[in-house]
């Protein structure tokens, strides 16, 4: 299994790394256009209903995770408990996918939701991402159902305490 990690809150320092990373093959390859997606990323960091994390394991970052209340942007998840909140994530950097990290930090990062009181937590892949898939299901979400995004079909997951 792999360590617990640490989820530093992202700044502008953190900009040339998230370019960097929305740059690799394995990252654009379910992100999209490297360009658009920094511009979405690096305008989100004063969105009062995103929060935005660089994780870290030891000292060495390799991961962005956002956490989001539900908005107008995606009612397409349908009714949800009062609280809920969604999360997308990537690991950064190559060397550190297939490890076990993904599945970890995530299952780390909303049991820390839980226990400050969040009710539920949403993720909507894309339900071709088979890697994507089993990190959240190994992290404890269960397949919910297919949902229209503005990215376009995704399968709805969740995870409850």
């Amino acid at each position: 299994m792999a360590a617990a990690c640490t989820f530093s809150p992202m700044t502008a320092a953190d900009l040339p790394l998230i370019r960097r990373w929305l740059g690799e093959a394995h990252v654009r390859e379910w992100w999209g256009d490297p360009d658009e997606q920094y511009a979405l990323v690096s305008g989100d960091l004063t969105e009062p209903s995103m929060d935005q994390f660089i994780v870290l394991s030891g000292d060495k970052p390799f991961g962005y995770l956002q956490c989001y209340r539900l908005t107008a942007w995606n009612t397409g998840f349908g009714p949800q408990p009062g609280g809920t909140r969604g999360i997308d994530q990537f690991i950064g950097e190559s060397d550190m996918i297939g490890r076990g990290h993904g599945s970890a930090f995530i299952r780390q990062f909303v049991d820390e939701g839980f226990r400050r009181g969040l009710p539920r937590m949403v993720t909507d892949p894309d339900p071709l991402n088979a890697r994507a898939l089993r990190a959240y299901e190994k992290a404890g979400f269960v397949r919910d159902r297919m949902v229209e995004t503005p990215d376009g079909p995704a399968l709805l997951m969740v995870r409850e305490p």
